[in-house]
């Protein structure tokens, strides 16, 4: 055997060790593996709105539990109306409270009557002809919103009212004046803090866009 022979024996040789080394570090694809996980699949659930399968809906598990019955009755609002979003429904609820709560102080009553049910606006309008009757007035300054939380939602399937109850603690200032002029409550300086719970209820898909507060509460 000539020393070329020998020589593409042992090249072959180191090849054929090589491979094996590779295939103990490497693996083959032989029998099971596991597949790669399926896209996320829109489908549609027996209460009719979409639901993206392997994922929750943030909008909605950012604020209620996945599984409570208010996760449900915000689903059935987004249903009703696919456009509805509870992030921007929470946002223009803040500024709303602000609103409706400085006008209240001031007894403002006309600039939210459209935003009131006719309840809340006589329950508030009843206490605003009380003060001036009293004559008393209140000066008052907002601070801000310290926290906000949605405490619960309903939806009426047959009606399409949804209602959404918000937790507000709102931080402001407050001098209550008598007939003279004289404060008799509160001082321009100290904040206090005021905490209310308030439902505010619309027609699902309406054209009207505008949330009424149709309840109020501690």
């Amino acid at each position: 055997m000539n020393s070329a022979v020998i020589q593409l024996l042992v090249l072959a040789g180191i090849a054929i060790f090589l491979i094996l080394r590779l295939r103990n570090v490497l693996g083959t694809r032989d029998g099971f593996e596991k597949p790669p996980a399926a896209a996320p699949t829109r489908n549609k659930n027996p209460n009719g709105f979409e639901v993206i399968e392997g994922g929750a809906d943030r909008d909605i598990t950012d604020h209620v539990p996945e599984d409570s019955t208010h996760a449900r009755a915000l689903s059935a609002m987004k249903a009703a109306e696919p456009d509805f979003s509870v992030s921007e429904f929470l946002n223009g609820a803040r500024g709303a409270y602000e609103m409706i709560l400085m006008a209240f102080e001031k007894g403002d009553m006309d600039d939210i009557r459209g935003f009131l049910s006719e309840d809340v606006f006589g329950a508030f309008s009843s206490v605003v002809e009380a003060r001036k009757k009293d004559g008393l007035s209140i000066e008052a300054t907002f601070v801000g919103v310290r926290e906000l939380a949605l405490t619960k939602a309903t939806f009426d399937q047959a009606s399409s009212v949804g209602e959404v109850t918000v937790k507000f603690v709102g931080e402001l200032t407050s001098e209550v004046r008598d007939k003279a002029g004289e404060i008799v409550e509160g001082n321009a300086t100290d904040i206090k803090r005021q905490r209310d719970v308030w439902t505010f209820a619309r027609k699902m898909g309406a054209n009207d866009p505008n949330w009424q507060l149709v309840a109020t509460g501690e």
